[in-house]
């Protein structure tokens, strides 16, 4: 599998092979994995497996050879829901007992009853630590059967199975204090409920001891940790890299209005050596009529200060970005505003989104732009975030330094990330796989970088 920051749409199925099954357990049921989404949505993966593994379950790569299909959903955006639906109606044709886990069967259940009408079992985000009782079910023959929860659990303290050797991803919160107008995550994660300091520092300190030695703090806005139980990331941090090891802190998406509340004490924090000098800030748009339309709570002047005072105290960040196109009533003037911003502030990584309405969200009962102007915006700014982009890799020709492989490339290459979290690929027939090495950047692509060992 190709590792990605925060991309969704992932498949894991390829991570998921019988050599991962314990050799005790060769004799259980076999339950053939699909996962797509978030770094969040992977981490209950995790969850779930470890549950499953330990019950004698164990997984295969051939959905025809499974007794369960387990399908670990995401619905944050409607191509995604497209997909996936349609992989589900393909799976049911097995005429296997299948279980739905994951957002969408919150975001979207009628979506999904339309595509198959007689899966075994849906499985909320809440209810990760039942998969077992989904497994009994399907396996029973039951249909339609819905395991939805009230409240989470503490996810921490659940049993989990690393399924990158070198990364462990560490959840450090469930839901959001947010609102957005297009956002229907909130539906199937819920309101925020921030995990204790000293809970997220022990996974992390097993991880290391286990072999990890890239860690992704994770939630649906890391920024906003801690405003439920009166401290904050920056503070999370601070705890985080006082384990002992030689591991690196990926921090993942925060968004502009909680990070402008601790802003000074969070870029010092970064300064740490086992953070990766990565900002992922999603600004959504360059107009701030827009951003008040998204109920996005901050505007473009608080986006800018944010990025400048990161730049000033760690120059080398690598900033990834969000941008949304065509939310509903974005003119042309607006449009154009969000692409002077990109021209001006020159993110790393923009993540170009085309909007499309999402069931009972505000946005959905907005006028909405026609379809093609969405497109023709998203593809003109998807232009301009490459040309960036590549500039901005430019800067880094001639880079010498340490990288840590965590990822098996094509052939005979393996892809590793330096302290600013630039991809860079390698080619070694060593394994390399979790392994701290030196190199020089000798080539830049708008994605990736290309360097030699040392």
């Amino acid at each position: 599998m190709t590792s990605c920051l925060d991309r969704l749409d992932e498949n894991l199925s390829d991570d998921l092979s019988e050599a991962a099954t314990p050799a005790s357990c060769k004799t259980g049921k076999a339950v053939y994995v699909e996962s797509y989404g978030c770094p969040s949505n992977k981490f209950d993966l995790e969850i779930m497996l470890a549950r499953l593994f330990y019950a004698g379950y164990r997984t295969v790569r051939d959905a025809k050879s499974s007794d369960i299909l387990l399908i670990n959903t995401c619905g944050v955006k409607k191509p995604t829901e497209d997909r996936i639906l349609q992989r589900l109606r393909v799976l049911s044709e097995l005429n296997k007992p299948l279980i739905v886990s994951g957002c969408l069967p919150k975001i979207n259940l009628p979506a999904i009853y339309k595509a198959v009408s007689s899966f075994s079992v849906a499985l909320d985000p809440y209810s990760v630590d039942r998969i077992i009782e989904a497994a009994i079910a399907a396996e029973k023959g039951e249909r339609n059967k819905l395991f939805f929860s009230e409240k989470p659990g503490i996810k921490l303290l659940q049993p989990k199975i690393r399924l990158s050797e070198p990364i462990e991803i560490v959840q450090i919160s469930e839901g959001c204090a947010g609102a957005c107008t297009f956002c229907c995550v909130r539906f199937a994660r819920g309101g925020l409920l921030s995990y204790p300091k000293d809970l997220v520092a022990k996974r992390i300190s097993r991880a290391v001891q286990g072999g990890a030695r890239e860690i992704w703090i994770t939630s649906q806005d890391t920024g906003a940790y801690g405003l439920d139980v009166g401290t904050d990331l920056a503070e999370l941090l601070k705890d985080c890299c006082r384990v002992e090891g030689d591991f690196l802190i990926r921090v993942g998406m925060m968004n502009p209005n909680h990070v402008s509340r601790i802003l000074e004490h969070l870029a010092r924090a970064y300064k740490d050596s086992k953070v990766f000098k990565f900002l992922h800030l999603p600004v959504q748009s360059g107009d701030n009529e827009v951003l008040k339309r998204m109920n996005r709570s901050y505007s473009v002047e608080d986006f800018e200060r944010i990025v400048s005072t990161f730049r000033k105290t760690i120059p080398e960040i690598t900033l990834s970005t969000d941008v949304i196109c065509g939310f509903p009533a974005e003119t042309e003037g607006a449009f154009e505003k969000t692409i002077q911003l990109v021209r001006r502030v020159k993110p790393d990584i923009i993540n170009v989104s085309r909007f499309f309405p999402r069931p009972n969200t505000p946005a959905e009962s907005m006028n909405q732009l026609p379809i093609e102007e969405v497109k023709r915006r998203s593809q003109h700014l998807s232009g301009i975030a490459k040309e960036i982009s590549h500039k901005r890799n430019k800067h880094w020709l001639d880079w010498t330094g340490r990288v840590l492989i965590d990822e098996k490339g094509r052939g005979d290459t393996w892809v590793g990330r330096n302290i600013a979290y630039k991809p860079i690929v390698v080619k070694s027939r060593e394994h390399l796989l979790g392994r701290f090495i030196a190199v020089r950047v000798d080539e830049a692509f708008p994605t990736y970088l290309k360097a030699k060992l040392l």
